[in-house]
């Protein structure tokens, strides 16, 4: 059955709009209590799956932030990550002394982020901490540890709230699971 052809009775929810809502609200209160007024702060995202969850996030965190996007590819069309991470967006802004908050939708493997951390070390930031709305911990192939995480989950593969398969289903307001 083609991905396009889904109806609503194919898709398991496997976290509601609530559900997320709610827990993107406690994980907004518990880092702006890590930060303080005078910190500077640049949040960034992954694009595009992240570009949901970082937004509900950024609204939800009561400091002033910075916004940066940066852009990778490891899946393509596929449901499974190819190993291989490239960068297909950077950003320009200069990190020397700033406090990231790395935004995800979904860390699988790690290796994404694993990449991601090492290129932005590099640039000589005060602090690289990691949010996540989704972990799949039975997936990490990678020592990774992510300092907020949304949601703890198996390795099914998940759409909806930014996630896609073959770009579609971004537009969901919950995670589901296509039924097989």
């Amino acid at each position: 059955m083609s991905m396009s052809t889904l109806n609503s009775n194919q898709i398991h929810t496997l976290l509601s709009e609530e559900q997320i809502q709610n827990r993107i609200k406690e994980m907004g209160q518990t880092i702006t209590n890590d930060y303080n007024d005078n910190d500077e702060i640049v949040a960034m995202t992954v694009l595009k799956g992240g570009v949901v969850f970082f937004s509900d996030m950024i609204r939800n965190i009561n400091r002033n932030l910075f916004c940066e996007f940066l852009g990778t590819s490891s899946y393509g069309d596929s449901k499974q990550s190819s190993g291989e991470v490239k960068l297909t967006l950077d950003t320009k802004f200069p990190l020397t002394g700033k406090h990231i908050l790395l935004f995800e939708d979904i860390v699988d493997t790690g290796l994404t982020l694993s990449y991601l951390i090492k290129l932005l070390e590099a640039r000589n930031p005060a602090s690289i901490k990691l949010c996540s709305l989704l972990f799949k911990p039975e997936s990490l192939k990678t020592d990774l540890k992510i300092d907020y995480v949304g949601f703890e989950i198996g390795k099914e593969f998940v759409i909806g709230y930014g996630m896609d398969y073959a770009g579609l289903y971004r537009n969901l307001p919950y995670v589901g699971v296509v039924k097989d």
